[in-house]
């Protein structure tokens, strides 16, 4: 690469995990990863033009799908191997600093932090759930349990009951499934380290049009994995017209919790 160069930052760990062995390993535009060490801290970052690079021309870019696409994967490509040699803190894509320096004062400043965060992570991995509502079956289990408590009247009183759920049912289901997807996060919260509601998937960047009632990260310890995707299939079972979506491991994106502007 020729002309002025910047620093595009990828992950954050500790020194001591290994990170030499990430040798041969190359970046978003095929540069080669290499470490800023500060303390005990390592920065694994690499080499880009700035020309593509600084604020005006990376704004382009974030508009690209395309590039976004190619460009998020390449950059989790190099998170992945990081988080495969011991506890790291991804950063956000796009995060480009002006040289080395920039990235060691980082370290420097935020050390405290750094260090909080890959205490967080460490033995653990990030899962994501997100819930789907089928709006027919879920107005009818809504329904059937507002008219459940008149099971034992008369048939004609507990026909009408039924009626009147049903109705009820198709005016309150937004609200109805707004309810059993914070009852499926509490659940599944109970069963990490931590957990979070993230923004809903907008159908036209995810392609899908689902009805989609939670988007839900979680911070599982690695011993315990196989019992949070237990929980999962249970709480499947037990809401009718809400079907669960399992995915995982990934990078802790989600617990980074440290990011500053760039410089």
């Amino acid at each position: 690469m020729t002309g002025d160069l910047g620093v595009w930052l990828y992950a954050v760990t500790w020194s001591r995990h290994g990170v030499e062995q990430l040798s041969g390993l190359t970046g978003i535009v095929g540069e080669p990863v290499r470490i800023v060490a500060a303390d005990d801290l390592a920065a694994v970052v690499g080499s880009v033009p700035l020309e593509d690079f600084e604020e005006q021309p990376l704004a382009r870019h974030l508009e690209d799908l395309d590039w976004l696409e190619t460009t998020a994967r390449k950059h989790d490509a190099v998170v992945s191997a990081v988080v495969r040699q011991g506890p790291a803190i991804p950063l956000r894509l796009a995060t480009v600093f002006r040289d080395s320096d920039a990235v060691r004062r980082l370290l420097e400043e935020r050390k405290e932090d750094f260090d909080a965060a890959l205490a967080l992570v460490t033995g653990r991995t990030e899962w994501g759930v997100k819930a789907y509502g089928d709006r027919t079956a879920l107005t009818a289990a809504v329904a059937e349990t507002a008219a459940s408590g008149d099971a034992a009247v008369g048939t004609g009183t507990a026909y009408l009951a039924r009626r009147r759920a049903q109705l009820a049912a198709r005016d309150t289901v937004e609200r109805d499934a707004a309810d059993r997807a914070e009852r499926i996060h509490s659940r599944l919260v109970r069963h990490a380290a931590a957990g979070r509601r993230q923004a809903l998937t907008d159908p036209a960047v995810s392609g899908r049009r689902d009805w989609i009632l939670l988007n839900g990260t979680y911070l599982v310890d690695d011993e315990r994995t196989d019992e949070f995707a237990a929980t999962v299939t249970t709480l499947g079972a037990e809401f009718p017209g809400i079907r669960l979506e399992l995915t995982g491991p990934w990078p802790p994106y989600s617990f980074a919790g440290v990011e500053r502007e760039p410089r």
